[in-house]
């Protein structure tokens, strides 16, 4: 079992930053891709971004390209989510995930399956104001 643990969600103004993290407990964090997904008021989850479990490949949305910066430290079993130049439309759930059995490319598949395998956070707000 992995447990994750979302945290740094808030409240900032557009055009602001906030910085995500997401703590893994319960296993070796190393072989797991990792991912944030989003989920606004009304609308279905989507993915958002995603890392492989050595850090060296990255894969974004095209809503948060060159705003949204991911990055992990498997010493302290950790992923971070850097979100910059944040719109009002970015406000939603963003939940962590994580998974052994999917690469960081496809990791947009977890959205349409249940796996014991699959590992989801419970989520943390982040609300931008216009």
């Amino acid at each position: 079992q992995v447990q994750l643990v979302e945290s740094g969600g808030g409240l900032v103004q557009a055009g602001g930053s906030l910085r995500l993290s997401c703590a893994a407990s319960g296993r070796t964090f190393s072989g797991y891709a990792m991912g944030w997904f989003r989920q606004a008021a009304g609308k279905e989850r989507e993915f958002v971004v995603a890392i492989s479990w050595s850090g060296g490949s990255t894969y974004y949305a095209d809503s948060v390209k060159s705003r949204f910066t991911i990055s992990r430290d498997n010493a302290k079993n950790t992923v971070y989510l850097q979100m910059n130049s944040l719109k009002p439309e970015d406000t939603a759930v963003y939940y962590c995930a994580a998974s052994r059995t999917i690469t960081a490319q496809a990791m947009g598949v977890m959205l349409g399956r249940d796996k014991d395998d699959d590992y989801w956070g419970q989520g943390t707000q982040v609300t931008v104001s216009s």
